[in-house]
Formats: structure tokens, sequence, C-alpha cells
């Protein structure tokens, strides 16, 4: 079973992958919006829910699952005093770091596709 589940796993992961390919953003689950981020589900779900940002919910490896963009919640963030505030304290230089390989990495499949067209 544990093989069964692993390419359930790695066939979810590469839908995603396709997504974020497809359409030029990175879908994330609430989690790794939250790890990566430093914003709470319970933020992103109001976020969600009052249209502030985009979700989807697509069929996971263990049932529905809800997707964010990162970009967008990195967005919203940023217009948030109280959470930039947390953030700065919670999150730490490596999850920084991290956040902003990402960031770099959407740039440069922006430029390649720009690229690709021009």
């Amino acid at each position: 079973m544990s093989a069964e589940w692993d390419d359930r796993l790695a066939k979810w992961q590469d839908e995603l992958a396709l997504f974020a390919q497809l359409e030029d953003t990175a879908w994330v689950s609430l989690a790794q919006a939250e790890a990566e981020t430093g914003v709470s589900r319970s933020a992103l779900r109001a976020w969600y829910r009052n249209g502030e940002i985009q979700s989807r919910l697509v069929d996971g490896p263990n049932g529905p699952q809800r997707l964010v963009p990162l970009e967008a919640v990195v967005d919203r963030a940023a217009k948030s005093p109280r959470i930039q505030r947390r953030a700065e304290r919670e999150v730490s230089l490596e999850a920084q770091v991290a956040l902003l390989r990402h960031r770099v990495d959407q740039l440069e499949m922006r430029l390649a596709a720009l690229e690709r067209r021009g």
C-alpha cells in the first residue's frame, strides 16, 4: 500500500507543478502557504472567503485539498502591518531566504516565457 500511496502523492505533486507551469503561478496547499509566509491558516481561509485571494479545491491524495496562489498570499500579507510584524518575529532567516528564492524562481519563469514569446 505504501507504493500505491507514494504513486498517488507523486501524481498529485506533478499535477501541481503542471498548474504552476500552465498558469505561471505556484498554487500551494494552505499548510505550505502558512509555512512559507508565516500567515496563519485561519487568515488564509478568511482571505479566500472574503475574495481577497483566489483559491481552488482540487482532488488531493487524501481527498479534497484547498490551494491558494503563493504569490497572492505574499502580496496580501505585505498589505497587513499586523502580519508583517508577526512574520518578522516568527519567520526565520532561512524561511525568508526560501521565500525570496521562490520569488526569484517565479520571475525567472516569467522571463523565460517572455523570451519565448519575443
